[in-house]
């Protein structure tokens, strides 16, 4: 295997571990969003874990976060929940940042 060879696989090495690790932080992003919905939306205790896990799976619709957004839209809409897009918005940058430390400070 050449020099060149061997930085291809790092680079892609590298490349999918950092994909990886933005799925992670997705993930925990869209559960700490679903979860804070969740309490808007008045629902039971029991019932948070779901929606939250609801909340994340709809980030598997389409490409970006259009989708979470539209869930947690429609969700509120629907109950007659009083959030602005923009509070919506303003929430989900805020978790992003929070999600992102409390994956980095986890230890595989």
């Amino acid at each position: 295997m050449s020099i060149f060879d061997e930085r291809e696989a790092s680079q892609e090495a590298k490349y999918s571990l950092e994909q990886k690790l933005e799925f992670r932080i997705l993930a925990r992003r869209n559960k700490l969003l679903g979860q804070w919905a969740a309490e808007l939306l008045q629902l039971p205790s029991d019932d948070i874990p779901d929606y939250a896990f609801a909340v994340a799976r709809a980030d598997l619709e389409q490409h970006g976060e259009e989708d979470v957004f539209q869930k947690l839209r429609t969700d509120f809409d629907e109950a007659n929940v009083n959030c602005s897009d923009s509070e919506i918005r303003d929430r989900m940058a805020e978790l992003i940042s929070i999600a992102r430390t409390q994956v980095l400070s986890e230890k595989d």
